[in-house]
């Protein structure tokens, strides 16, 4: 209803309330009463209709809000508790103090092995300056020059540099405002060309420390023809002292030999990533595989007593008798849905008689719809089929049929759609309740309509009911006064 029938229907309640309260002064009758009892008994079974209607659609609006967060919930945690790695078999490295292992995502690892003998480790390249003084003065003005390549060395000094093919020096200019060693470091930090450096305390003076990245390719070589900036040279016969050298890693995986630019090496077996730590030549280090036996096992509890919560509330949203979704097409597929989720091959394998579904792993259900564990059933599956117990707690990733993450997830798209699902009910019912709000509105106008009608018709009444009672009392006062004179 817009503003001005609000206005209006605001000013005739108040006319109306003003008549009512004067009423009843010449007849002595409780109009007031009377019209609000007609009004009243006129409108009560539509009223009462509509406030029933209206009590009920904002139920189901709620319960229908209610099980989509409950459903996207449960979906989501699933998928957080697949994507974790808790549930997923961890590579083991025999000696971590060598090399370290971790899976990749989505890996898959169950009955992995390998060997790896750690040759050498990569390294940087880096390198200190001749003592300076102070690390505020002026050093020189001019440029320097950083190039990239692979480099040669013996006793702390480079012996040979050879430039990366195709690589570009970068030029660093060093002018008045940034010639202390302060400020050179912070112009070679600038450039961003692969070099870092720093200004380190050295007794009684400072070096400019520079340090590269791993890998044989990425030594580097500092060069400057201006007087005060060359002393900060590093390359063929400059006066910089050369701690570590660039050089690759080298490692043996399986007996096949490789060389890696980082110490961090995630393509040389599939779905693990290697961290190696130090070399070890002629020791390879055994890499296996840790089950999530006790992970997987708990997981399935969990999921279970979230399920029940779950399903509980959807049978509380869906009972036959107190129910306010107990006619919901969606809330009842959503029940449906989930009630056939133990029975849902959750991955596909290649391996006859392993077990696909929860079912064939000891979730079973109940007659209520809730779900139990056949712990014994659980605990064999774990002992004889743990990568088929694995497999289902994988996500679509790694799994054919995307797992028990998925399977939840297509229920929950399905029962959240606004297409079909509860997001199509809860449209429809708020749809209806704007409707019966407009509806409960026009009841309320009718009423005060036929208030107002009534009270005007009593007004009139009353009226001629005084002015009748007036002529009486003039009347019976004449009579009086006749009867007295002719005593």
């Amino acid at each position: 209803m817009d503003n001005s029938t609000t206005s209006s229907t605001s000013a005739r309640t108040s006319s109306t309330s003003q008549i009512l309260s004067s009423l009843g002064a010449g007849s002595g009758i409780d109009y007031a009463a009377l019209v609000s009892g007609l009004v009243d008994a006129q409108f009560a079974a539509k009223n009462q209709q509509l406030t029933a209607k209206s009590d009920a659609l904002t139920a189901q609006i709620s319960s229908t809000g209610n099980l989509k967060s409950v459903i996207g919930q449960f979906a989501g945690s699933l998928k957080s508790l697949t994507k974790g790695g808790t549930l997923a078999t961890q590579p083991s490295s025999a000696n971590a103090n060598v090399v370290r292992a971790s899976a990749l995502p989505f890996a898959r690892l169950a009955g992995f092995s390998a060997q790896v003998e750690v040759r050498a480790v990569a390294s940087a390249q880096a390198s200190a300056s001749p003592l300076i003084a102070d690390r505020a003065a002026p050093l020189g003005t001019g440029t320097l020059t950083l190039t990239l390549g692979t480099a040669t060395t013996a006793n702390g000094a480079m012996t040979g540099f050879t430039a990366n093919a195709g690589a570009t020096p970068v030029t660093i200019t060093i002018d008045a405002t940034n010639n202390s060693l302060d400020g050179i470091a912070k112009a070679i930090n600038a450039a961003n060309a692969g070099v870092t450096a720093n200004v380190v305390p050295d007794g009684n003076g400072f070096r400019l420390a520079l340090k590269g990245r791993t890998g044989e390719t990425q030594a580097f070589q500092l060069s400057s023809t201006d007087a005060g900036l060359d002393q900060l040279a590093v390359g063929v016969g400059s006066p910089a002292t050369l701690g570590t050298a660039a050089r690759d890693a080298e490692v043996v995986v399986d007996g096949l030999a490789f060389k890696r630019s980082t110490n961090t090496i995630s393509d040389l077996i599939a779905g693990v990533r290697l961290d190696l730590v130090s070399a070890a030549p002629g020791s390879p280090v055994t890499l296996g595989n840790t089950p999530p036996t006790s992970a997987l096992r708990q997981a399935v509890l969990d999921f279970v007593d979230t399920y029940n919560q779950v399903i509980g509330q959807i049978r509380e949203q869906t009972d036959p008798q107190t129910g306010p979704l107990k006619a919901d097409y969606a809330a009842r597929d959503l029940q449906r849905a989930l009630g056939a989720l133990t029975q849902v091959p959750l991955w596909t394998s290649s391996t006859t008689g392993a077990p696909t579904t929860l079912a064939e792993i000891g979730v079973a259900t109940n007659r209520d719809g809730t779900l139990t564990v056949k712990t014994e059933q659980l605990d064999r599956a774990l002992r004889d089929q743990p990568q088929a117990v694995e497999a289902m707690f994988q996500d679509g990733a790694t799994s054919t049929r995307g797992g028990l993450a998925a399977a939840s997830q297509a229920i929950a798209d399905r029962a959240t759609s606004t297409v079909g699902g509860l997001g199509a009910s809860q449209a429809r019912y708020t749809a209806s309740k704007t409707t019966l709000d407009k509806q409960q509105q026009k009841a309320r106008d009718e009423a005060e309509t036929m208030r107002t009608r009534l009270t005007r018709q009593f007004a009139g009444t009353d009226a001629r009911i005084s002015a009748y009672r007036s002529a009486q009392s003039f009347l019976s006062q004449q009579i009086d006064a006749w009867n007295g004179g002719n005593r």
